[in-house]
């Protein structure tokens, strides 16, 4: 097992300290509650880089041309599938309308 490593103090003013003494949950100290937000800060941040960097890539792809599509064949894909999502809808409608007899 690895020894423990301490993180350096901190001042904080007097009101920040009352407001963390505040929201501990019953049986919490300030350490652990600080120890859990250090860590999941970190956490949060590393999620964050590694999102940055896959942004970077795909950019740098882009800036490629690679897998990219041109906006007019995508409106084109969207239109298709709005006029058939109209087809299905009026489909259904006649269904309906048959099985209440109008």
């Amino acid at each position: 097992m690895s020894r423990s490593a301490t993180l350096p103090p901190i001042r904080v003013a007097p009101e920040t300290k009352a407001s963390l003494e505040a929201v501990l949950r019953e049986g919490e100290s300030l350490t652990q509650f600080i120890e859990n937000a250090v860590c999941r800060e970190a956490e949060f941040r590393a999620e964050q880089n590694a999102a940055i960097a896959r942004a970077k890539k795909a950019l740098r792809s882009a800036d490629k041309g690679a897998g990219l599509m041109k906006s007019e064949d995508f409106l084109e894909g969207m239109e298709q599938r709005a006029r058939a999502a109209q087809q299905r809808i009026r489909e259904a409608v006649k269904v309906k309308n048959k099985r209440s007899g109008g």
